[in-house]
């Protein structure tokens, strides 16, 4: 069961490519008493993509949202302040 709900948003931004993109990264918990990741993905402005990953704890959601992030980080996305 998830204990604290966790949002994460970063961008990536290339104007001299056309490119303005979001991924958004949430853990909440779900009504079989598990735990989801949701994962969110567009270009910014649009209502984007979007897919859920069920887990049966808290930490295994946390280390793919970790993996995720570690891979957009690699392509460019930055975290917003």
């Amino acid at each position: 069961m998830t204990l604290q709900p966790f949002n994460l948003y970063i961008e990536r931004r290339e104007p001299d490519k056309n490119m303005a993109r979001f991924y958004a990264l949430s853990i909440e918990p779900n009504l079989f008493g598990g735990t989801s990741l949701v994962r969110s993905w567009g270009r910014i402005g649009s209502r984007g993509q979007q897919k859920i990953h069920v887990f049966d704890s808290e930490l295994k959601a946390f280390d793919l949202l970790l993996t995720l992030l570690r891979r957009k980080h690699s392509r460019g996305y930055l975290l917003l302040r």
